[in-house]
């Protein structure tokens, strides 16, 4: 009567040739090698036996060992070897070319993306190179070089979301323009998209994750009407060649004087309607002339040096650009209504 490990070699030696033969896959032929030779497998088990074997069998059971190994082995090859062979191009002949291809879905930019890239693009064209910055900002950057006073709303924890080392996450794009100053000589001219966070009430209107994108333009003897001119061409490159905007006068604290900018409503081509609440213009967003104050904070000369700066929310401009009536369709990721655009 046979030796117990010689038949549990005989045995196993069976059953991988018979699954090697049907093996149709690299991970069922590495299935089975992982079977008799992984760590755990037949072959490193049997080694830990035979110091129980007794004297007169051990050189049987030692030639049914190494022999079976070896015999695994060609099988293993085997197997690869035929898989691989299996595996080649086929013929011209068995190939059937008249089978309509298999069509791939393609994904596409998200509307928030794309009024994003379509406004740099923009800018780009009138000389404006691209600046980012940390998310995550100092009460500095974000708050006092920009000439915000220590009262200021804006500064309140139910406005704004710190970090208990002091930090905060950024509530505006501005803080790039600050840096970019700190970091070069003037002449400036850069536009700085990005995310901004803010403590609001989540509604149709508002969110507290949006979007963001600035411009800076710091020069010798610029003016409120190279701001005007700026603005006048980027709505007429993203809205249309019949779009006008109008300055209206406000007040922010990095810009003197200040204006709002409204861009003529695209939806009645500024006769009045529902969406421009009957005043022909929709809202855009902030702009003005830096103030002196802020040139200072950053070691620029205001007796030489002026410029401007202006920000919009990219959600605001795709609201208006796609016909969105609820900003937060743009975060909710339904596939039918990314579908659109």
């Amino acid at each position: 009567m046979s030796n117990p490990i010689i038949q549990k070699i005989d045995s196993a030696l069976s059953d991988a040739g018979a699954k090697l033969l049907n093996a149709v896959t690299e991970a069922e032929i590495e299935e089975v090698r992982i079977e008799i030779l992984g760590r755990n497998g037949l072959f490193p088990a049997l080694s830990k036996e035979m110091g129980a074997v007794q004297p007169e069998d051990r050189k049987a059971v030692g030639q049914a060992f190494n022999t079976g190994r070896t015999r695994f082995q060609e099988l293993l090859d085997g197997a690869k070897q035929r898989l691989a062979a299996g595996s080649g191009a086929k013929s011209c002949d068995e190939l059937d070319l008249t089978l309509p291809g298999r069509l791939r879905k393609l994904g596409h930019k998200h509307p928030v993306t794309k009024v994003i890239d379509d406004s740099v693009a923009i800018f780009r064209r009138m000389g404006f190179i691209v600046a980012d910055g940390p998310e995550i900002e100092t009460v500095y950057h974000n708050f006092d070089a920009l000439n915000t006073p220590a009262d200021h709303p804006s500064r309140d924890p139910g406005d704004t979301f710190y970090f208990k080392d002091g930090r905060l996450l950024r509530t505006q794009t501005s803080p790039v323009q600050i840096r970019v100053m700190e970091s070069q000589e003037p002449p400036v001219r850069i536009v700085a998209p990005g995310r901004c966070f803010r403590r609001d009430t989540p509604d149709a209107t508002h969110s507290m994750n949006f979007h963001q994108i600035e411009g800076l333009y710091i020069d010798r003897d610029v003016s409120l009407a190279d701001l005007k001119s700026i603005l006048q061409a980027y709505a007429r490159e993203l809205f249309g060649p019949n779009v006008s905007i109008r300055l209206r006068p406000h007040f922010f604290p990095f810009t003197e004087p200040s204006v709002e900018y409204d861009f003529s409503c695209i939806m009645c081509g500024g006769k009045g309607c529902n969406v421009c609440k009957q005043s022909g213009w929709l809202e855009i967003a902030g702009a003005g002339m830096v103030d002196p104050n802020v040139l200072k904070a950053v070691g620029y000369d205001p007796e030489i040096w002026s410029g401007f700066a202006f920000g919009m929310g990219i959600e605001r401009i795709a609201m208006i650009r796609y016909r969105i009536n609820d900003i937060r369709l743009l975060y909710e990721n339904d596939t039918r209504f990314l579908e659109q655009f």
